[in-house]
């Protein structure tokens, strides 16, 4: 398999109505205000199979984010020691992150490999794409940026996370789909008391 044959994979936890955040989420809380339930899956108390599905994300090859999402994860709130992609675990190897931004930052605190692209989803993925070789290539977030993957037509996986709660506001997953109906194949469910996590294999 070529690097360009590579799997994107959009990869997000959400609340039942489809909430990535609850209402109000700022640089002291990512997630809004009482929105750490949505991830709580990924974290101290996930059960065997939670842990699978966060391992198989983990060993990614490359990740897309957006910069808002970037903006909190590097600052004062964000990841920390043991605390980053893939939830609570050894940092010390971490994937490349290709950024989809207007401008790059003049400083940024975490040490890892981020590549600033102010090109566009499409070439931020192209570009994943590449650095991820045959490994798979994940969409993390935030919700503009998973959205515009989906329908510029670069993810051949879409997997939710549903968190086990109805937040009742905050960001909306695909508000700002941009393109027509698309066509999702249930490809695997596994539920476990904090999650249902469904992939979805995603049409063109």
């Amino acid at each position: 398999m070529s690097a360009g044959t590579s799997r994107v994979v959009v990869d997000i936890s959400m609340s039942l109505e489809g909430y990535v955040t609850a209402p109000g989420p700022d640089m002291e809380h990512g997630l809004g205000r009482g929105g750490e339930v949505l991830h709580e899956w990924a974290m101290s108390e996930r059960t065997e199979a939670d842990a699978a599905l966060l391992d198989e994300a983990a060993a990614t090859g490359a990740v897309v984010m957006g910069r808002r999402l970037f903006d909190f994860v590097d600052g004062p709130n964000g990841w920390h020691g043991d605390l980053g992609y893939g939830g609570e675990r050894d940092q010390s190897s971490q994937p490349p992150y290709f950024v989809v931004t207007r401008k790059a930052p003049e400083t940024r605190r975490l040490s890892g490999d981020f590549t600033f692209v102010t090109s566009g989803i499409a070439d931020a993925v192209a570009q994943a794409r590449v650095a991820a070789d045959r490994k798979n290539v994940v969409v993390m977030g935030g919700a503009s940026v998973c959205a515009q993957a989906v329908g510029a037509g670069l993810a051949d996986r879409l997997r939710v996370h549903i968190a086990p709660v109805l937040l009742g506001g905050g960001t909306p997953l695909f508000e700002h789909l941009g393109t027509g109906p698309i066509p999702l194949e249930a490809e695997e469910v596994v539920q476990t008391p904090r999650a249902v996590h469904v992939t979805y294999r995603v049409g063109k």
